[in-house]
């Protein structure tokens, strides 16, 4: 009786599926086309309207996660069996209990890893030309909606997928201009701006900063609310001659992660690929057949890595817009790299879109046969952490393991092989201790991020990030001391006993990225992304490592709770007040006195510390801007040599589509409240731009080489080769490049007559175009032609360096006399002529602070940045990326600074 009321059942739960399956709405009746159809794509109006169809579904729950950048809802689709929907809370409540591995013991981890069910996120559209991703995630829907087969059933069972739209902005944009062309022919990418508000591409390099709400969006589902177990990012597109680009990646890999991460990505790749070539889908390239490494730290799926995640990452061809696959000869030799060639031939959307599906289900087939393993190895990874940080640690690098082999090369002219235990080619154990133990090189066991340092606002903004990150962090109630240091209360402390620790010496250490070169001599292989990039040296946090253990009167910060610096109030009996310039809140409450009609000055004396003076006006504004956390000094009267400030009318160059570095900066001005315009090519090739703007700021890529270089990149910067006369009206003006001809001599007008003009990065080529005497410091001659410095010489990507600055110099105001900037293969400079004011120097010849620099000794002495006269004007030039992706607050004051007019 008992078995024949269980299959009753069960016929009974098959038959509500089935029909719940029938009732399920299929892309093509709600799109009116296939997904994967030829020259069409959804709008995310449209797709968003269809998750909320699906959402009827009892398999499913529709999160909305947040709003985006331009202000639309950004959906979250949960898709389990609905006896698993009925009980998220549980699941997820197991999922963050054993990321986080908190008090816990492995017998306890494996019981509610037995108990849980794979954690699976799956997002598509981060790059919203990158059409693939979004229709995938629709047709996964569906699929996993819809269908009723034992492998489906399987997945809705034993896992729950969250499906995430990375970019809902983007693909409305995207969308919308595609389908705008009548005549399929005719559809195009050719989007008249970025398709994230900001920043477009650059989306996928803000996941430890988080600047953008879509970022903040989705680190709160990742980090804060489900931490699961495998994250799977879609891209594109893949290297040519092939059709997939994923994992097994190639190195170097981080050495702050758990070896069990690494072997786990292994794994999920050899699922993905293994599905692909058992459905005959050939194409699917691994390791050295593509760019992409696990090293960085700042990406969708990366970040994940220093949380214990598996991320996953894929790049696939595809376009509605019908394509082929080119012949790579190299590619159709079978490898591990590349086990199952594709050949040459014709390629259509709906492939890709079936590729994409079929490593979905390789991904939850995996999640969901190892999952107690998968939701047990998180916790594990977790544990190993929290061991890590309440012990004393060394962790492996380059620099270590040249260390041991300079310490024993050091010893032969007296040791020779006599040393000891070299046997089969090794070093001798000893020269292992001597580094490997050696007490001051051990990891820290916290950090203490002092309430008493200047730019103590920019320090929470730091603070707020690992917040963001997930991460454990305390507050002194009190003032303390650690080795003999008094720390006053309101100091954070961050420990590195805990889960996520891979996370916190990624955003406090140096990164220690390997000499990687295609052969000894050869030239170097490009790091995906950057090489080093500390988040606390780029943004100026000062902070104290501590390699014991400690504590202190520390009060612990609830999960996700974001910070807010100490309210100022201002003393009522003062005359004025004084402001220091190392603080870069103090610009955005300066804008806001400004705007009121208060009065403002610089005081230099006082490394141009700002000067209020107490007014009705200046009252009202400090009392709204007391949470920016401003320190004022009262004053009795205003500072001798004080000179007044006054906006100026700034313009920020813009291009066509967009200019990814201009975002950031344009980004940052509003977050500083500064007035700007954005200006094109086309203007500033119309003259007059004294009438209009007083400072002009270029970024990277607006500027391109005086000198042509081969492949005819030459004198112009910035901009795509677009048809002014095939786009809408409003966009026509926007159109155009930076040109020696005709853009060039107008801005050397606008110099001459008392214009200033900001350069960063490559666009310090203007200097050039104007010629200036000023040479290149990254150059060299042979037979008696100049030429740059080549890659076995010379090589550094992105990096962060030390730089010696010139504080008597008023674009300096605010600095220290050394800081750390961001160098990203940046031009550096020979001044050879006095009237050029070099503003930051390379002083030494190791001014690496982290990341990877071949050959830096050829920095020393150069000039990092510089002002000259041109005219009545000034020209700054900064090398370096002084607004890196609105990271480096560090470097923010060499562009502030030079955004307000000074005099009587």
């Amino acid at each position: 009786m008992k078995l024949k009321l269980l299959g009753t059942l069960a016929i009974s739960v098959w038959l509500t599926s089935t029909v719940q399956a029938q009732t399920v709405p299929s892309p093509k009746s709600h799109f009116g086309f296939n997904i994967g159809d030829d020259y069409q794509l959804a709008t995310y109006t449209q797709t968003e309207a269809y998750f909320k169809k699906l959402s009827a579904s009892p398999r499913t729950k529709l999160v909305d996660i947040g709003l985006t950048e331009e202000g639309r809802h950004q959906w979250m689709l949960i898709v389990s069996s609905p006896e698993n929907i009925k009980n998220l809370d549980k699941y997820k409540d197991i999922s963050r209990k054993l990321a986080r591995a908190e008090n816990l013991t492995d017998a306890q981890a494996k019981s509610m890893a037995e108990q849980g069910k794979a954690i699976v996120w799956i997002d598509g559209g981060l790059h919203a030309t990158e059409t693939v991703g979004t229709h995938q995630l629709i047709e996964t829907a569906y699929e996993l909606v819809s269908r009723t087969d034992a492998e489906t059933m399987r997945i809705l069972n034993n896992a729950v997928v969250l499906l995430v739209h990375a970019n809902p902005d983007g693909q409305e944009l995207v969308s919308n201009w595609y389908m705008s062309q009548k005549d399929p022919a005719k559809r195009n990418m050719n989007i008249p701006r970025l398709y994230e508000k900001y920043i477009g591409h650059d989306n996928n390099r803000d996941f430890y900063m988080m600047n953008m709400k879509e970022s903040q969006n989705i680190t709160r589902q990742q980090f804060l609310e489900w931490l699961p177990q495998i994250v799977y990012n879609h891209h594109q597109t893949g290297p040519a001659g092939s059709v997939v680009a994923g994992p097994p990646y190639r190195d170097p890999f981080n050495y702050v992660y758990d070896p069990l991460l690494v072997t786990s990505i292994d794994a999920l790749g050899a699922a993905m690929s293994s599905r692909l070539n058992a459905e005959n889908k050939p194409g699917y390239t691994e390791r050295n057949g593509t760019s992409f490494s696990t090293w960085w730290n700042g990406g969708l799926r990366t970040t994940t890595y220093f949380h214990n995640m598996v991320g996953l990452l894929t790049e696939i061809i595809g376009s509605p817009t019908p394509a082929s696959v080119p012949l790579v000869p190299e590619r159709l030799i079978p490898s591990s790299n590349t086990p199952f060639p594709v050949t040459p031939q014709p390629w259509h959307y709906k492939q890709s879109i079936d590729y994409s599906l079929s490593l979905n289900y390789a991904v939850l087939g995996y999640a969901v046969r190892q999952r107690d393993q998968m939701l047990y190895n998180m916790y594990v990874m977790g544990k190993n952490s929290i061991n890590r940080g309440n012990k004393d640690n060394w962790t492996l690098s380059p620099k270590r393991a040249d260390s041991i082999s300079a310490a024993y090369k050091k010893d032969q002219p007296t040791t020779g092989n006599a040393a000891g235990g070299r046997g089969f080619g090794g070093v001798p154990v000893k020269y292992y201790d001597q580094v490997l133990k050696d007490v001051t090189l051990r990891d820290p066991r916290g950090y203490i991020i002092p309430a008493n340092q200047t730019d103590f606002p920019t320090a929470v903004k730091f603070v707020n990030a690992l917040i963001r990150a997930g991460l454990v962090i305390h507050k002194a109630t009190a003032e303390f001391k650690v080795n003999g240091v008094s720390y006053p209360a309101g100091s954070y402390v961050v420990k590195t006993d805990q889960a996520f620790r891979p996370h916190i010496l990624d955003m406090f250490e140096p990164q220690d990225h390997p000499n990687d070169f295609q052969y000894p001599g050869g030239p170097p292989i490009r790091p995906y992304d950057n090489a080093g990039w500390t988040l606390a040296y780029q943004m100026g946090v000062k902070f104290d490592r501590i390699l014991d253990g400690f504590d202190g009167p520390l009060s612990r910060v609830p999960y996700g709770q974001l910070q807010t610096p100490p309210a100022q109030a201002v003393a009522t009996n003062a005359k004025g007040y004084l402001i220091d310039a190392g603080i870069n809140n103090a610009f955005t409450l300066v804008n806001d006195m400004l705007k009121a009609g208060a009065e403002v000055y610089r005081v230099p004396a006082e490394a141009g510390a700002f000067y209020i003076p107490a007014t009705t006006q200046a009252k009202t504004v400090f009392d709204k801007d007391a949470s920016l956390g401003v320190k004022t000094k009262a004053a009795s009267k205003m500072p001798k040599g004080a000179v007044k400030v006054s906006k100026l009318r700034i313009g920020l160059w813009d291009t066509y589509g967009g200019s990814i570095p201009s975002g950031w900066v344009r980004w940052m001005l509003e977050q500083q409240h500064f007035d700007f315009e954005r200006v094109y090519a086309q203007e500033i090739d119309g003259g007059n731009l004294k009438s209009k703007f007083d400072v002009l700021v270029f970024v990277g890529g607006a500027i391109s080489s005086a000198t042509p270089r081969a492949g005819g990149f030459g004198e112009f910067g910035g901009g795509r080769n677009i048809n002014a006369d095939e786009l809408p009206a409003e966009y026509r003006n926007q159109t155009g490049r930076i040109t020696a001809d005709k853009s060039v001599p107008q801005l050397k007008a606008f110099l001459e007559a008392g214009g200033s003009i900001v350069t960063i990065g490559s666009s310090a080529n203007l200097a050039y175009h104007l010629k200036l005497p000023v040479t290149s410091a990254l150059a060299e001659t042979v037979n008696g032609q100049t030429r740059p410095l080549s890659g076995d010489k010379f090589y550094i990507p992105g990096s962060v360096l030390e730089v010696s600055y010139d504080t008597t110099q008023p674009a300096n105001w605010g600095m220290a006399s050394t800081g750390n900037v961001m160098f990203d293969s940046s031009p550096a400079f020979t001044i050879n002529d006095s009237s050029i004011k070099p503003l930051a120097t390379y002083a030494t010849e190791k001014p690496l602070r982290s990341g990877w620099a071949w050959g830096q000794k050829y920095l020393k002495g150069a000039a990092a940045s510089f002002i000259a006269p041109v005219g009545a004007g000034k020209l700054y030039v900064f090398g370096p990326e002084i607004t890196f992706r609105s990271q480096a607050h560090g470097t923010f004051r060499s562009l502030f600074n030079q955004l307000y007019a000074t005099g009587k």
